[in-house]
């Protein structure tokens, strides 16, 4: 593919030709003669004369040009103790009977379908089903509340609701019909078919003349083909969190999708056809739809399904023996679990006991992740660790080392460079271009390119005001980070992580990479709370690593010295509180803005995302022992 600079070269000069030699990697039922059509407002459109189906081309066509009998997808549940397999001849035979099950009930192109499913393959089988008919999916993360749920399928019209009985994790059984039926009773009008996978672990109460049973519903159900759909026709949509409180409905287009993610399996990932590709998430985040299920079916690979932790399914040799068992070359998960197995195992001798031969490189994704980690995950290891940046609205990279271009040398704290379709600057808050080390506001020069999300769902007004009305000309990325003198781009967080003490614009980012460099500590968080004199000031978190016992308050000393000697006086840390744990979703994203609000008096909710709300609690009450609020004043 030629090293980094002569790929992003060849995109700046000709970006339609570059597209168009990426489309190659496609199959198309039309192949489209318009690569973008920028007369469309207010995003331009990609491949728009184009036909094709995802499903085809990451099932069908691998069966159809004689790798059937290659495994597509490993299903590995330590909390079910079960592994097992499936070629890309039972995968297609699997999918296409689920999708002829799912047109007898009606479901055809256009019509949603809401899949509520813990990590099986079943789920698996129910996107690509979906994908065969041309139907829109809308996969929602397992264990969301009732309300959350009803709200998805009311804004996306669902004709039908996939759920399975119930969700398995290291704490027990959770049931997910009860959650499905609440959701669908706070419905108005017409109710959905609900079609249930029931688990042995949990099977549900069916409620008739609405409830379909799994393999009642599969029963003498024919086979479908695949639909030719419209290259700017919908694969799905993926519901993120919106500042009004309304989620907002990330729309995936089928063509621009398909091509980018096919690019990107080997040129940001290095993956080749029949490589073993793990990515440790979750189907109901946007790492699950891109590289679990659709980027390394597109690119032939085998992907793996893992429903359990990093850590506590048994242990923190959890990743390490699912690569070894099942000879993983690239892994992808998020830096909080890299911190869980380094809290847990701080001397990596989990990772001693296992082979890993196998694994090229891991790269990290999801969130900041702290230079730290990524040393002791690149030392422990032996290998390349990436980290690398994007969103829900790109669906793949906007920055990264693409190490199937080149691996570029690695700068901890960065994540590398722009990825081959984002010119990305960072920008004052006049609007100028940042000087180097200058941290300002990561905007993306428009157009975006195929694979980036082209509006919301019922939201076209909602997307302009949101991404691209702050900085005309630019996607508004909402993150804030600079570059440096060589081209590399430090992402430090989400712009109101950027926190303004006595007038000096100071980063948050930058205090947690501090804090996460003491030796005692495992992660780490600081949010910007409010303060009468400075306007704001920084308060800190400190999770410490197993089997550290000194006094808190020894260390806590030391670690507002450490940020007082690398930041200065001007950041104002007076405060790092040690705990247990840090309250987080259950995608591994510290909930830094929830705390902020506890900690001002403001009004505040539970988020429905959360991991442990018992960890929230708790914070409620240190918060309130160190003077930042009354835990009576706010409201869960």
């Amino acid at each position: 593919m030629g090293g980094y600079e002569q790929a992003y070269g060849s995109w700046q000069r000709d970006p339609e030709g570059f597209w168009r030699a990426a489309s190659e990697g496609i199959d198309w039922d039309v192949r489209p003669e318009t690569i973008v059509d920028h007369a469309h407002k207010p995003m331009p459109t990609w491949f728009p004369d184009g036909r094709l189906n995802t499903c085809f081309n990451a099932v069908d066509r691998h069966v159809r040009d004689g790798r059937g009998m290659q495994m597509a997808l490993i299903y590995d549940s330590p909390v079910t103790d079960t592994v097992a397999s499936y070629t890309y001849l039972e995968l297609r035979d699997q999918v296409a009977r689920l999708a002829g099950a799912l047109a007898r009930e009606g479901i055809s192109r256009g019509d949603r379908v809401v899949i509520y499913m813990p990590m099986i393959p079943e789920a698996v089988f129910a996107m690509l089903a979906c994908a065969r008919l041309g139907a829109v999916h809308s996969v929602v993360f397992g264990g969301f509340g009732a309300e959350e749920l009803a709200a998805r399928i009311t804004d996306s019209g669902a004709k039908a609701v996939i759920c399975a009985s119930c969700g398995i994790g290291p704490a027990g059984v959770l049931p997910y019909k009860p959650l499905v039926d609440r959701a669908l009773d706070l419905l108005d009008g017409e109710q959905p078919t609900c079609i249930v996978f029931q688990r042995p672990e949990a099977p549900a109460e069916l409620h008739p003349g609405r409830d379909i049973e799994w393999s009642g519903l599969l029963a003498d159900a024919p086979v479908a083909d695949c639909v030719p759909v419209a290259a700017t026709d919908p694969l799905y949509i993926l519901y993120t969190s919106g500042t009004t409180g309304l989620p907002k409905g990330i729309v995936r287009d089928t063509g621009g999708h398909a091509v980018a993610l096919e690019w990107s399996m080997e040129a940001v990932y290095g993956a080749r056809p029949a490589d073993v590709y793990w990515a440790a998430s979750d189907i109901g985040w946007v790492v699950g739809h891109s590289y679990i299920v659709y980027g390394p079916l597109l690119h032939g690979c085998t992907t793996v399904l893992y429903e359990g932790k990093p850590v506590g399914t048994p242990d923190a040799g959890a990743y390490w023996r699912v690569i070894e068992q099942h000879g993983v070359n690239v892994m992808f998960t998020a830096p909080t679990a890299i911190r869980a197995i380094k809290r847990e195992d701080p001397h990596a001798s989990r990772i001693a006991e296992h082979d890993l031969g196998s694994l090229r490189t891991l790269f990290l994704a999801g969130e900041r992740c702290d230079p730290d980690t990524l040393r002791w995950a690149s030392e422990s290891l032996g290998r390349p660790v990436i980290d690398h940046w994007w969103q829900t609205e790109s669906g793949w990279a906007i920055a990264a080392n693409c190490v199937g271009l080149e691996l570029l040398p690695v700068k901890p704290g960065s994540a590398t460079k722009p990825v081959p379709g984002y010119a990305i600057d960072v920008l004052t808050d006049d609007g100028e271009h940042a000087a180097p080390g200058q941290q300002g506001s990561i905007c993306v020069r428009l157009p975006l390119p195929p694979g980036f999300t082209p509006t919301l769902w019922n939201g076209e007004q909602r997307f302009v005001e949101t991404y691209l009305a702050a900085r005309p000309g630019y996607y508004w990325t909402a993150d804030a980070g600079y570059y440096d003198e060589d081209g590399y781009l430090y992402v430090m967080g989400r712009t109101d992580d950027v926190i303004n003490v006595a007038g000096h614009r100071l980063s948050t980012g930058q205090m947690e990479e501090i804090l996460a460099s003491h030796p005692d500590v495992a992660e780490s968080a600081v949010v910007g709370v409010a303060d009468a004199y400075k306007g704001q000031v920084p308060l800190g978190f400190a999770v410490l690593k197993s089997g550290v016992d000194r006094n808190p308050e020894q260390v806590t000393a030391e670690l507002v010295t450490l940020v007082r000697d690398r930041v200065g006086p001007v950041a104002a840390l007076k405060t790092v509180a040690i705990v247990d744990a840090l309250p987080k979703t259950r995608s591994g994203k510290v909930l830094r803005a929830t705390i902020r609000q506890i900690a001002d008096g403001r009004t505040w909710s539970v988020p429905p995302t959360i991991e442990d709300a018992g960890v929230l609690d708790s914070f409620v009450e240190l918060l309130a022992e160190l003077g930042y609020t009354d835990s009576s004043a706010v409201s869960a």
